[in-house]
């Protein structure tokens, strides 16, 4: 993957651009980067033109503040797009990414095709997850690896860590080169992001998600909740936290499925 850039407000955002025709943006989750995406961007690019990109704090794109609001991420990512001359979009977010997706939808929504949400939510955090939050955030000032290290083991099941270990590796490599900066400002715009359940109802766009069963850190049944009475789709997938991962192969299907819409 080729990276690209931009000036934005005195910082870099990094991203990478491939292929033509109608436009997918892939959008990471928290200690994640746009290089996450390389396997379903080799295979979109055939078709679709395919944008990933780090976002604030992440990766190669540089740091705004102390607090990275999810409004803030998806200015960043409609300067991107503003860049670029681009129209209307299909957003697949992966978890904190499906959180900018919708603050992108709800701020520019003449620029959203639809939405495709994975391992993510539409709901605000919970006050027991603010409070896990705050004692993140106190963690990673005092030792940011060992935070980071402990995340990326929990967002795998226990029983699935020997069967991809190399991934998970992958993973925590990736992660560690996340500024502390960063990650406590990603932390902090998450805490304090709006619920947008609303979205789900009345948006003129397709919302769909897709579930990991047994997904630690998104509760499973919490997510279908908030999609009862809604026209938002529902797919659901063994596996936990990190779908683009544990099922690769499905997620590409399904995924391709979507966009076709």
């Amino acid at each position: 993957m080729i990276s690209k850039s931009l000036l934005y407000k005195n910082i870099q955002i990094n991203y990478y651009d491939s292929g033509k025709g109608n436009t997918l943006i892939f959008l990471h989750g928290f200690l994640e980067n746009g290089k996450m995406w390389k396997y379903y961007m080799d295979h979109f690019a055939t078709k679709y033109r395919v944008i990933s990109m780090d976002l604030l704090g992440h990766g190669g794109t540089g740091c705004l503040g102390y607090i990275h609001s999810m409004e803030d991420m998806a200015d960043a990512v409609h300067a991107v797009i503003s860049h670029l001359k681009l129209k209307r979009v299909t957003l697949i977010g992966h978890s904190m990414g499906g959180y900018v997706s919708l603050a992108f939808a709800e701020l520019y929504p003449d620029h959203v095709k639809r939405i495709i949400l994975i391992n993510s939510t539409a709901r605000a955090d919970s006050p027991e997850r603010v409070q896990n939050r705050d004692r993140a955030i106190d963690l990673i000032k005092k030792n940011a690896p060992m935070f980071i290290t402990m995340a990326i083991n929990n967002l795998f099941a226990d029983h699935i860590r020997p069967q991809y270990e190399q991934e998970i590796n992958h993973t925590r490599e990736e992660a560690l080169k996340t500024a502390t900066q960063g990650v406590i400002a990603a932390l902090e715009g998450m805490k304090t992001r709006i619920d947008r359940e609303v979205l789900l109802h009345f948006a003129p766009y397709s919302i769909a998600f897709i579930l990991g069963k047994s997904d630690p850190v998104m509760p499973y049944q919490d997510t279908i909740d908030q999609t009862l009475g809604t026209k938002a789709e529902v797919i659901t997938l063994e596996g936990g936290h990190m779908l683009h991962i544990e099922q690769k192969e499905a997620l590409k299907q399904h995924l391709s499925e979507l966009v076709k819409i």
